[in-house]
């Protein structure tokens, strides 16, 4: 009994130390709400163990309610922590689930079941949570990851540690201190899944974290596109993948039409949603591979690899007439939405400037002639002829 007592005590401190460790993490960047609820778990598992510890001492009704339901709760919690960080909306269902245990656990309460049955009954319960923990974490889709198999082992073996004590106590008299190779192996688990799922769910959200900081030095907020630093980069490397190619590469710069006067007159907020309709309609008439980036206010580029001047020219056209074909309501009002462009197509020896350069001067043009139009820009090579 002492031994087990002693588990207790150890995975109390420890869940507490881990919840303690998160909060600290959490304060030092931008709050998550998944790890927050996962530290919130943690808290609530230790308090748990703690209640396990304490339980000689309790009242025995009180003691069985209060360490098998913090149990509970603690280990639903860590599910709702891992399906919100996943981005998965189980609420209901795990609120379902947590309800369940604990009419169960109250259950073995009012009936008077014998400490072998709870114990039997309580296995059962945490160790289809724990699988569930363990399915969700390993579970493949677009976001799986070896860090997440590496979290989700430990509660599958938990789960099977449960399971086998479970079998146990239906054909004994094993009760929640008698030791046992089952009872081990459940406090031994319990211990390794503390480790292993602490640190691991601590980088899984400095992962998440560092991924965020990527998207917000290289994205711009209001559109979701690339942002000006991003886009001159990936043309840059553009660049040198086409002349190692020897591929063309072209360029396009747009610029709204009339976008001041839109902004004036309708409001900031209709200018913002004006810029995010445009950028939905511009993105989805380009192929995969090209890249649409804002450079600033209502200017745009698009990077077109493996393009020449005549490829380029006919989906900038495209383009063209997608935008102009854009949903823009104002308080139910269809309010038109166009957009001049200059096209330019790399040259030899021309770099990433230069080329804006030239699409620049282009995109002028179009507007002098009247917006709504693309222009190709001059090719270097007639210039320097003439």
């Amino acid at each position: 009994m002492n031994e087990i007592r002693a588990f207790m005590l150890m995975l109390a401190i420890g869940n507490i130390s881990y919840a303690v460790l998160m909060a600290g993490y959490s304060r030092t960047g931008r709050p998550d709400r998944s790890m927050k609820i996962w530290t919130w778990a943690k808290l609530i598992e230790g308090a748990g163990f703690l209640a396990f510890w304490l339980r000689p001492s309790l009242p025995p009704a009180t003691g069985v309610l209060l360490s098998n339901g913090l149990l509970i709760a603690a280990a639903v919690g860590e599910a709702l922590a891992y399906t919100t960080f996943l981005g998965y909306r189980w609420q209901r269902g795990l609120l379902g689930l947590f309800i369940l245990g604990e009419g169960l656990l109250l259950a073995t309460v009012a009936f008077d079941a014998s400490a072998a049955q709870r114990v039997l009954l309580m296995s059962l319960v945490l160790a289809t949570i724990a699988g569930l923990n363990g399915l969700i974490m390993i579970g493949t889709g677009p976001r799986f990851s070896l860090l997440r198999c590496i979290i989700g082992l430990p509660n599958l073996l938990v789960a099977f540690a449960f399971f086998w004590r479970a079998w146990v106590a239906s054909g004994s008299g094993l009760d929640v201190y008698t030791p046992s190779p089952s009872q081990t192996t459940v406090y031994l688990g319990a211990y390794f899944l503390l480790v292993v799922n602490g640190f691991g769910f601590l980088l899984l959200c400095k992962q998440k974290d560092e991924a965020r900081l990527r998207e917000l030095a290289t994205t711009d907020s209001l559109t979701g596109l690339a942002n000006r630093h991003c886009f001159l980069a990936e043309a840059e490397r553009a660049q040198a993948q086409a002349r190692r190619l020897g591929q063309p590469l072209s360029l396009l710069m747009l610029d709204i039409d009339h976008f001041k006067r839109m902004n004036d007159g309708h409001g900031h907020a209709f200018g913002d949603r004006a810029l995010q309709v445009f950028a939905a309609a511009a993105g989805a008439a380009l192929r995969r591979g090209d890249l649409l980036g804002r450079l600033g206010g209502e200017e745009f580029a698009v990077l077109l690899p493996a393009t020449d001047a005549a490829g380029a020219f006919a989906l900038a056209e495209r383009l063209r007439r997608a935008v102009a074909t854009a949903a823009l309501e104002d308080q139910g009002e269809r309010m038109a939405l166009t957009v001049s462009i200059g096209v330019a197509t790399l040259g030899e020896g021309d770099g990433i400037g230069t080329a804006l350069g030239r699409a620049d001067k282009a995109l002028y043009r179009a507007k002098r002639a009247g917006r709504n139009r693309v222009e190709q820009a001059e090719d270097p090579l007639d210039r320097a002829i003439a």
